[in-house]
């Protein structure tokens, strides 16, 4: 599931369906409200342009990368507002035109990396095999945003394992971006794929404990959907705190601990 080569190739053919789906919109439905807020259908195709024009400039060339996310790591929402705009200035041709090829320069780039060297990101470098599943995660959470607009219901497919591996991975993240100790205790994570096959993460003796669907996992820590409305079990005082707050990217994390609420990524 991990392995560079899977995710590499599952992250071309997640961005190649999405890209599909919004190929044939008729240009009333690119400002179809989503459930993240103020942003319509086309924040979230030029969205995903920008992460895929960053991780393509910090694989090829890490020092332009630096520079130009500075502005970022010194006000994030000032700085991704910025990167976004450029995007946004788009007329829709041109704009999923400019989508594909950041899509394409990215995956070539991450394809012809060993997995397991560190590339420049956001909040500190990370393998390429992880950063190409966050990738992943974006295309998989602002998918489901702009599925959620059209009314068009979710493809689930076992791809969504690098969604799920990433969340087990950034469990101290949400801790961290509130200012929060993060449990010392592991965690143990038993998720059932959307094909019936069970992923565990974590080792097998952990008192802290989550269970339940891969899909309603990866909804819950891209903050989709409010844990109350899924179908997991949190076992362990720890482990429950976290379902409340757990998220897999940078950021304010919005108003997704309200039921009808889901944020930006």
């Amino acid at each position: 599931m991990t392995a560079m080569q899977d995710v590499c190739v599952d992250l071309v053919t997640e961005g190649a369906e999405l890209a599909a789906l919004v190929a044939g919109l008729p240009p009333g439905r690119w400002s179809a409200p989503t459930p993240s807020p103020g942003w319509t259908v086309r924040h979230q195709v030029a969205h995903l342009s920008m992460v895929a024009r960053l991780v393509g400039l910090a694989v090829r060339d890490p020092a332009a990368f630096e520079r130009e996310t500075a502005p970022v790591r010194k006000d994030f929402e000032a700085g991704m507002t910025a990167l976004l705009d450029e995007e946004l200035a788009l007329p829709e041709g041109e704009l999923t035109d400019r989508w594909a090829a950041h899509r394409a320069a990215a995956e070539q780039a991450l394809a012809a990396v060993p997995r397991r060297e560190p590339v420049p990101w956001l909040a500190g470098p990370l393998p390429a095999s992880v950063l190409a599943a966050a990738g992943l995660m974006e295309l998989f959470a602002h998918g489901q945003d702009v599925r959620d607009a059209l009314g068009l219901p979710p493809e689930h497919t076992d791809r969504l394992g690098h969604v799920a591996f990433l969340g087990t991975r950034t469990r101290d993240l949400a801790h961290h971006l509130r200012g929060l100790e993060p449990p010392a205790e592991p965690f143990r994570f038993e998720l059932t794929a959307p094909s019936g096959v069970r992923w565990d993460f974590g080792p097998a003796d952990a008192e802290q404990r989550v269970t339940g669907p891969a899909v309603d996992f990866c909804l819950l820590v891209t903050r989709r959907r409010h844990r109350a409305d899924l179908a997991l079990t949190a076992t362990g005082a720890a482990a429950d705190r976290w379902l409340d707050i757990a998220q897999t990217y940078l950021g304010p994390p919005g108003p997704g601990g309200l039921r009808t609420g889901q944020s930006r990524v």
